[in-house]
């Protein structure tokens, strides 16, 4: 029998392109997604349908916090893996409209957690972010270091699921592996994001908004290299012995955090640059101070991941960017 995996946020740019990469593994997906306007619902609604012709998905659209919801989809559909993406995304529109990261974030995640100690799966997989590395300086970010002091009510929330899922892992013994993403980027990605940003106004002749005069670093990781390691990691699940002393592996539970990234940060400029080759315009650059919540440089200790799955794909810069551009160009055509 094929392995099912309950992808939450299949809408979303991470859910759709890992739901793509298991379905052309053989998997079948059951893919649940609120579709929420916080950013075009039409590029959400696409993403489903190019997914609901593949004969092993079944897309359902509602809520994560609707009590029970995801309790009953778990309990019909009984997977071998949770993939838990859907999230409230966004640092600056944290500050804006906290209680929907309350609510998505928070009580959609408990509702994961109780559907997964009512039907344990074999490995329980949750999103969390680089932002939750907060105002730690030590670079580059590896998974042992604190990460106590977010710098944004969004990166707060993730860190709590976080600390949630260790507690529901140590009491009912689900093997659990939290994931650190470092700024995503590619074909299908968000509108809210600054590649969707700076590429749609840049082909339009607009001006684009440079945080802190261009002085911050990214640790841009390309979407195929992201599934790649979620993908390699479902068949990881944490046991009860570290790989090493960089190991987050808990003392007390099948749990563990783990960074995907590229590993190597880039210089907000050279992302720009990149962006101006691929487009072939250059950029208006409206210089501007660093937005609260935000930070400087994001930058992945690649160690653990490695010793659990082996090195990942390393897409550089300027490739990924060109897929982009490639993809906004035939979309928006046509």
């Amino acid at each position: 029998m094929a392995r099912r995996a309950f992808v939450t946020g299949s809408a979303g740019f991470i859910g759709f392109h890992l739901s793509q990469r298991l379905l052309a593994a053989g998997w079948e997906v059951l893919g649940l997604d609120g579709i929420s306007d916080y950013y075009d619902v039409t590029l959400k609604r696409r993403r489903h349908e190019i997914l609901a012709a593949e004969p092993g998905f079944r897309g359902v659209e509602g809520l994560l916090e609707t009590p029970g919801l995801v309790r009953g989809l778990v309990e019909t559909f009984r997977p071998d893996a949770i993939i838990h993406l859907a999230a409230q995304a966004g640092v600056r529109h944290s500050i804006d409209a906290p209680r929907s990261y309350v609510d998505s974030n928070l009580i959609g995640t408990f509702e994961i957690l109780e559907a997964a100690r009512a039907v344990p799966p074999q490995h329980m997989l949750l999103a969390s972010t680089s932002s939750a590395y907060g105002a730690n300086e030590v670079m580059p970010y590896a998974e042992v270091h604190k990460a106590d002091h977010q710098m944004s009510f969004y990166a707060a929330t993730k860190k709590a699921t976080e600390s949630m899922a260790h507690s529901y892992a140590h009491l009912y013994g689900l093997p659990t592996t939290m994931f650190r993403f470092f700024t995503v980027y590619g074909p299908w990605g968000r509108p809210d994001m600054a590649l969707f940003k700076f590429v749609k106004a840049i082909l339009y002749g607009e001006a684009i908004d440079v945080y802190n005069q261009g002085d911050m670093r990214r640790d841009f990781t390309y979407i195929d290299d992201l599934v790649e390691g979620i993908v390699r990691l479902i068949d990881a699940a944490p046991g009860t012995a570290p790989v090493g002393e960089f190991d987050s592996l808990s003392p007390v539970a099948p749990w563990r955090v783990v960074n995907i990234g590229n590993g190597a940060p880039v210089q907000l400029l050279d992302f720009v640059a990149a962006i101006e080759a691929a487009t072939g315009q250059a950029a208006q650059k409206n210089l501007l101070p660093m937005q609260p919540g935000d930070v400087p440089a994001t930058w992945a200790d690649a160690t653990l991941i490695e010793a659990l799955i082996g090195a990942l794909p390393r897409t550089d810069i300027r490739t990924g960017v060109q897929r982009f551009v490639d993809w906004y160009r035939t979309y928006y055509r046509a």
